[in-house]
């Protein structure tokens, strides 16, 4: 080894400094793609946390330094990027540890998919550190760059061939920086053989102009010489068509990416969360974002009956009537701008569409079947990155609904399309349907109970180990009796199912949800809206119920999500109808009685008045103690409450307890003048309830609600440990 080792404090910094400079350069361009290939919405990060380790590399300080340096420009980032909590602090540790518990454990047990994004960004950022080093040793000690530079180029070249990245540049820039890199290594080897004195060539570096020039010149005539087409046919379209449906096993190990997709044909299966950005919309209300519907049931998904079937709208107005004229609307405006590269060729659209404006010449056809509009520039399909729409914000009258079905027949076209179902499935699941309603007597009623059924029945949402159901397996009817564990599609194709056995119409929509507000600044005066950042993990399907006379009304079976559409009691509707009112009656004429038979039925009426002989003092007292009792009791109400609930607590440490004894404790914090806001998010509230008491239990406390919700963890041990802890914070609270 000594002697290939070349002795570098013979040859000048410049030299070592050029190549070190090479192989960050050609770093880098592994790098460049990865915004382009996967979820990272930002590079700059980690590009610049690269020239951070490559720069202290190159000074080749003490290894403990920089150790030290490197390590904490790493947690310096991973606390910018994903942190809330005050850097190194308690909290800020305790997060970091829990986190890296959970994904050492998805790792022992081979659970990749469930990695978070902060523990592989920690990764990332670790594999840029490690290069840091290796890459030093192998351009600047050992003077092996080949390897390097023929993995470099393989790279590039699978990444243009097989992805969206173009490599074009990426080619030009790494034969420029290779063939310098090699020139002064081999040069260096050079000198070092023949033992040549550096004086000459520390005065100038003269000798390196020539070798520069020479690959420049040799990288413009290849740049710019004529070149043949492809000899060869694109292989992917082969290997894609090769490989379609190759090494599938669906069978309940199928993992997707969260996000809006068009091929629901086959549900089920884990996915990987993912909060990428989609759009940011400026609404004044909470809504669905629709996009579609879908109709046609097959026991492994959703697919439409007819292809699709476009009306031209005119002017931008939208003609879709989800709901009759007859629903009270608020007439409303939202400014939709869609983020990074995303992609939809539909419009995103609140219930109650009506008008559309955006800042291109655009057209807009309606898919008078799955209600999709999608949108055109010149004539070709296009993704629209900024619009406003004008809507009218349906609020749905209860009672109205309750009446709609008793008093029209639905429409023979909607009922026969709408309440389809595939032979094969089982009849159990219409006999659980019929059980869910069998005390309802009205489609609203029995739409709600359908609707609340999986809450009141223990189903989990989960987005990890969900089945795929296999050949002969129903997928409505896998979640109802076998897994009762799964994400909006499992609920929303349920439910939709359920209602059909009925003889209800009902179809499957999706969407998106309302999103998350993060901020209120819209640059106008009006300061009702908000602002909302819609992601990928947003993603979201629903159900729509037909109510005749009314139209299609949404409804929301996902546990831990709630119905974004508004509904409304009309206390005034209750008059009778006036052809039901009861008819005056004619007092009928008396016979004539004589004074003895007055008198007698004078005593009769006395004596009736007498006979209840009611003591009105003892039952003003009697009501005015029950009310100061029922005034104490709910004064007191918390109190016993908790009682009861940390009495359950006590005996039962499972999850839906757990749940239960934490809604409890949002309550008794609100009653005591510390609601949480609608903007702000769990941890944020935990954080600012532990500032008001001085202790870190709100957070522990959200910590493991968070990871029951989502992620189905339910720890007995720790369990018994956060009673104590809730018990304890109760007692803070009601001091």
């Amino acid at each position: 080894m000594s002697k290939r080792v070349i002795d570098n404090n013979r040859i000048p910094a410049l030299y070592t400094s050029i190549l070190y400079v090479c192989a960050f350069l050609l770093f880098l361009e592994w790098l460049y793609p990865v915004q382009q290939i996967t979820e990272t919405s930002n590079i700059n990060v980690f590009i610049i946390y690269t020239l951070f380790c490559f720069f202290i590399s190159m000074l080749q300080i003490n290894w403990i330094l920089s150790f030290l340096l490197k390590g904490f420009g790493l947690l310096f980032i991973i606390d910018g990027i994903f942190f809330s909590q005050t850097f190194l602090s308690s909290l800020w540790f305790e997060q970091l540890y829990m986190d890296l518990s959970f994904n050492l454990n998805a790792i022992i047990f081979q659970q990749w998919y469930d990695l978070t994004p902060l523990f592989r960004s920690i990764l990332f950022l670790l594999l840029i550190w490690l290069m840091s080093y290796l890459l030093y040793y192998w351009f600047v000690t050992m003077k092996q760059i080949f390897l390097f530079v023929f993995l470099t180029f393989i790279y590039i070249a699978v990444l243009d061939t097989f992805t969206m990245y173009e490599a074009d540049m990426s080619i030009i820039r790494t034969f420029i920086l290779s063939f310098v890199a090699l020139g002064v290594t081999n040069f260096l080897k050079e000198i070092t053989r023949e033992s040549v004195r550096f004086s000459w060539i520390k005065k100038t570096p003269v000798w390196v102009m020539p070798m520069i020039s020479v690959v420049l010149f040799s990288s413009l005539v290849g740049y710019a010489s004529p070149k043949y087409e492809a000899q060869w046919p694109d292989p992917v379209p082969f290997l894609t068509s090769t490989a379609e449906n190759a090494g599938s096993s669906r069978g309940g190990g199928s993992i997707q990416k969260v996000g809006y997709g068009e091929d629901d044909s086959r549900l089920g299966g884990s996915f990987v969360q993912d909060y990428t950005p989609v759009f940011q919309a400026a609404a004044t209300e909470e809504h669905y974002w629709r996009i579609e519907t879908k109709d046609v049931y097959t026991g492994k998904g959703w697919e439409t009956s007819s292809d699709p079937e476009f009306s031209q709208q005119s002017n931008g107005d939208i003609s879709l009537d989800t709901f009759s004229g007859s629903v009270e609307t608020e007439e409303l405006e939202t400014m939709i701008d869609f983020q990074g590269n995303t992609e939809i060729n539909k419009l995103v659209y609140p219930y109650g569409i009506e008008h559309v404006s955006s800042p291109v010449e655009a057209q807009y056809q309606l898919d008078v079947h799955s209600e999709a509009i999608h949108t055109q520039i010149d004539s070709n399909d296009a993704s629209l990155s900024n619009y406003t729409i004008t809507y009218g914000n349906p609020s749905f009258e209860i009672n109205e609904l309750r009446q709609a079905a008793e008093r029209n027949e639905d429409p023979q076209e909607i009922k026969e399309r709408y309440t389809q179902l595939p032979s094969q499935l089982p009849e159990r699941v219409s006999e659980l349907a019929e059980e869910i309603v069998d005390s309802e007597d009205n489609r609203y009623d029995q739409a709600r109970a359908v609707e609340g059924y999986f809450g009141r029945s223990g189903f989990a949402y989960q987005i990890s180990n969900v089945p795929v159901p296999g050949s002969g397996e129903d997928y409505v009817d896998q979640f109802l009796f076998d897994s009762q564990a799964g994400y909006c599609d499992n609920y929303s194709t349920s439910m939709v199912v359920l209602l059909r056995t009925l003889d209800i119409p009902a179809r499957w929509a999706k969407g998106f949800t309302s999103g998350e507000v993060i901020g209120d600044d819209v640059g106008g005066a009006d300061s009702s809206f908000d602002v909302y950042e819609v992601t990928n993990a947003n993603a979201h399907s629903w159900v729509e119920v037909y109510f005749p006379e009314v139209g299609w009304v949404p409804f929301e079976p996902t546990q831990g999500f709630s119905n974004l559409s508004d509904f409304h009691m009309d206390l005034d509707n209750n008059e009778q109808d006036p052809l039901e009112q009861p008819e005056t009656e004619v007092p009928e004429e008396q016979p004539n009685l004589s004074e003895e038979d007055e008198d007698t039925d004078a005593a009769a009426v006395a004596s009736e008045n007498n006979n209840p002989n009611v003591n009105w003092w003892f039952v003003t007292f009697g009501i005015v103690a029950l009310l100061i009792l029922l005034l104490v009791l709910y004064k007191t109400r918390f109190r016993w409450s908790t009682l009861l609930v940390a009495m359950k607590f006590r005996n039962k440490s499972d999850g839906k307890t757990y749940q239960q004894a934490y809604h409890h404790l949002l309550k008794l914090l609100s009653y005591r003048g510390m609601p949480k806001d609608t903007d702000q998010t769990l941890r944020e509230y935990s954080k600012r309830i532990d500032l008001r008491y001085r202790t870190d239990a709100m957070s522990h406390l959200t910590n493991y609600y968070e990871r029951i919700l989502y992620k189905n963890e339910v720890d007995d041990k720790e369990a018994q440990q956060l009673t104590q802890i809730w018990k304890n914070l109760i007692k803070e609270i009601m001091a």
